[in-house]
């Protein structure tokens, strides 16, 4: 399962989405730190409604392998792209 959270500011609406058990987790990776913290808190949703729910944002971030392989079978994600802190990828996506 996944958590889903929208957030609107004007004319953005920004997604903030995790694979459910990373929540309340901070990883650490030399000086980067992962904090998914409340940011990401919000309904949680079966894997299959997030193509539908990207499509709905004009910018995404992302935490989790479950989040991330969605987000590549859309086209929204290059994989060579995505930053890995202590094992737990993470990605934003910017609509232009």
């Amino acid at each position: 399962m996944i958590s889903v959270r929208f957030y609107r500011s004007q004319n953005e609406m920004v997604l903030a989405a995790c694979d459910e058990e990373l929540l309340g987790r901070t990883f650490r990776d030399g000086k980067l730190k992962l904090e998914v913290g409340d940011f990401y808190r919000g309904e949680i949703v079966a894997e299959d409604a997030l193509p539908a729910i990207f499509a709905q944002a004009t910018n995404i971030n992302l935490v989790g392998k479950r989040c991330i392989d969605a987000a590549a079978a859309c086209g929204l994600v290059d994989r060579s792209r995505v930053l890995t802190v202590d094992g737990v990828p993470h990605a934003m996506v910017f609509y232009v």
